[in-house]
């Protein structure tokens, strides 16, 4: 089977100084995107079977994750511009003495920060972190971001800010923030216990090479102080659902201020997520999977926690969660089921496309999948023993 391959990441110093150029380069780039060109495949099926009208389309995609997703990419992009990263990189090296120690200190910083940052925006403090890291050090860096999105769908699944799905579960149950955590803990636990086992086997004990003294680039301070002091704003603004009139402010800072960041941006990445949307709701409104759904027997918590997972390899967890919610009220089996369903394939979690894109590396994806696929099968059980490992609702008792 061929795998789907990502572009390769643009070339720092090739990066597009004209919007001709800007143009160009992402024109360039959707034509060697297998997944892009495969989502416009789907698309233009989808639109024979006529589940919609073309002109209904842009009310399928969710803008205002779209504009969350826009501008976390243009900070982050404005971050790594000015330098900081590159300076934050050479200055870990000191404190990483080996492959697997700085495997450990990613992937852990990035289930940490995927608790209260959201998986996605952990993704992008931590992968261009990790790919400055790299380059320094001289490693391949393909492998620890495909680690970094196993632990950020792991440990975005303790909280319910870590992801939208917690999110939207947590609302519906009416459950208590400690009580929440009190639940998904234990699952969370075995995940990321498994994850650690098994990044400390996946990276070797070589001594990272210690990169030699080297100018580096300038400083770029008013940028950094840009980005730095939009940051919190921006995510307490996307959190209120603002986030439309919070990027509008970000492109206008970084256009007055900095306008080559926003050349350098990955707009294919936003294009893919505008096509899944519509594809994915296409899909789930076609009558045969409406028709397919009431046989599922739902209202057992087993079927219900394989079908969350299941759904969640078709159209992500978080759509999954949503759908899933017409036909039960059990959150907590749902959260287990769509928490285990972001590993396995690519579209199981959006944070995993968001962290293959940001590699760069066209062996990203398959790396990614000859990990998840793997550990989508021991997550899966191990949620199954804490679901009914003990009964019909396991040790925990009834949500």
């Amino acid at each position: 089977m061929k795998v789907l391959r990502a572009p390769a990441a643009p070339d720092a110093g090739a990066a597009p100084t004209t919007l001709r150029e800007g143009v160009r380069a992402v024109l360039r780039g959707l034509r060697g995107d297998h997944f892009f060109l495969v989502l416009l495949a789907v698309l233009a099926a989808l639109a024979l079977l006529g589940p919609a009208p073309v002109a209904s389309y842009p009310g399928l995609v969710d803008w205002s994750t779209i504009a969350a997703l826009t501008g976390l990419l243009a900070l982050t992009q404005g971050l790594d511009s000015s330098g900081a990263l590159q300076r934050l990189g050479r200055w870990l090296i000191r404190f990483m003495a080996t492959e697997r120690a700085a495997a450990l200190c990613l992937v852990l910083a990035a289930a940490l920060l995927s608790t209260v940052l959201t998986n996605d925006v952990a993704l992008f403090v931590v992968v261009p972190l990790t790919l400055g890291v790299c380059r320094l050090a001289g490693v391949a860096a393909t492998r620890y971001v495909v680690f970094e999105a196993l632990a950020v769908n792991a440990g975005s699944a303790l909280t319910p800010i870590g992801n939208p799905q917690n999110l939207f579960l947590w609302q519906r149950s009416g459950i208590s923030f400690g009580g929440f955590v009190a639940q998904m803990l234990p699952l969370v636990a075995l995940m990321m216990g498994a994850l650690l086992l098994l990044t400390a086997l996946a990276f070797r004990g070589r001594p990272l090479r210690t990169p030699p003294a080297a100018a580096m680039p300038p400083l770029d301070r008013p940028l950094l102080a840009l980005a730095l002091l939009l940051y919190g704003p921006f995510l307490v603004a996307a959190d209120l659902h603002r986030a439309g009139w919070a990027l509008a402010a970000v492109l206008g800072a970084l256009l007055a201020l900095r306008p080559r960041v926003l050349l350098r941006l990955d707009w294919g990445l936003l294009l893919v997520f505008v096509l899944m949307f519509v594809d994915l709701r296409l899909l789930a409104a076609l009558p045969a999977v409406q028709a397919a759904i009431p046989a599922l027997g739902l209202g057992q918590p087993r079927h219900l926690y394989l079908a969350a997972i299941a759904a969640s390899q078709v159209v992500s967890n978080v759509p999954a969660a949503i759908a899933l919610a017409e036909y039960s009220r059990d959150w907590r089996v749902m959260a287990y089921g769509v928490s285990v369903g972001g590993f396995g394939w690519m579209v199981g979690s959006l944070a995993n496309l968001i962290a293959l894109r940001l590699a760069g590396d066209r062996k990203a994806w398959f790396v990614f999948h000859l990990v998840a696929g793997p550990f989508l099968a021991l997550a899966t059980a191990m949620g199954w023993v804490l679901l009914f490992g003990l009964g019909p609702f396991g040790p925990f008792g009834p949500g």
